[in-house]
């Protein structure tokens, strides 16, 4: 692993009954980053069925790729009071400017032109392979993890994520389509900012369907929704990403444009 800040361990308890008490913190050991790979692989290989291509010598059920090995890695764990942490249920993985560099890039860089955002790499973290344990899903853990998250940008002094969120592909790309025409008239960065996917995912919708239809509109998965309501802002149309079998959504949240009520909570910044 690379050479990283100190930080902290960070225990959130959420009030249920009883309490499960949800530790994260930074991988720190190559056993920590395989933890973060095997769920991944659980998460996007054999429950969404993704077609990974791992570096060669890489072992049986991880997932892994070449960024890996510039990244921090955020994981989460649910604290038994008696036995301790359990198993991995959330991660996901950082690339600093710095880090960015040294890999040739963004793995974002892979699937979009982001020429247009040139001023703001110096300052930008990009959040990738996130993913969390089927069965932890009601969103106590993205709330833990978005909390270290804000705290680790506010450590290393950066004021822009960037990243991909995705959308599956079990309708042919139709409803991924359909929520582009309905955010992108909402949601849309201002222009100098726009980016291009390069392979495109195809939007031959009528982006007036949902208007002349009975039929509601498309709603945002969960992650996306909730990085919408953070103040998130959509950078342009969506990429195909053929191995994932998605349509991948790029996404930058600024600082600045954090909604008041999640400043303090994520950031520790006042509104």
């Amino acid at each position: 692993m690379k050479e990283r800040m100190p930080m902290g361990t960070t225990t959130t308890a959420f009030a249920f009954t009883p309490a499960p008490v949800l530790e994260t913190r930074w991988a720190d050991c190559e056993e920590d980053l395989r933890d973060a790979q095997r769920l991944r692989y659980r998460v996007f290989a054999q429950e969404m069925g993704a077609s990974l291509s791992p570096p060669e010598g890489t072992p049986p059920g991880l997932d892994a790729d070449r960024f890996d090995a510039f990244c921090d890695h955020l994981l989460v764990r649910a604290v038994d009071p008696v036995n301790g942490p359990g198993p991995l249920i959330g991660t996901y993985r950082v690339l600093t400017p710095e880090a960015a560099r040294r890999a040739g890039g963004f793995y974002t860089d892979t699937e979009f032109d982001l020429a247009p955002l040139a001023p703001l790499r110096g300052s930008a973290l990009e959040l990738g392979r996130s993913c969390v344990d089927a069965q932890w899903r009601s969103g106590s853990v993205i709330m833990a993890l978005w909390t270290a998250l804000g705290q680790y940008m506010v450590e290393h002094r950066l004021d822009t994520m960037i990243g991909c969120a995705s959308i599956g592909l079990d309708d042919q790309g139709l409803s991924a389509a359909r929520l582009w025409h309905r955010l992108c008239r909402t949601h849309l960065v201002e222009q100098r900012w726009r980016v291009e996917p390069r392979i495109a995912l195809p939007l031959d919708t009528d982006p007036d369907a949902d208007a002349d239809s009975d039929a509601a509109p498309p709603a945002p998965p969960p992650l996306i929704k909730g990085y919408l309501r953070c103040g998130a802002r959509l950078l342009g149309p969506p990429a195909l990403d053929v191995a994932f079998n998605t349509a991948d959504l790029p996404l930058m949240l600024r600082l600045d444009d954090v909604a008041p009520r999640y400043r303090q909570h994520f950031f520790g910044v006042a509104a």
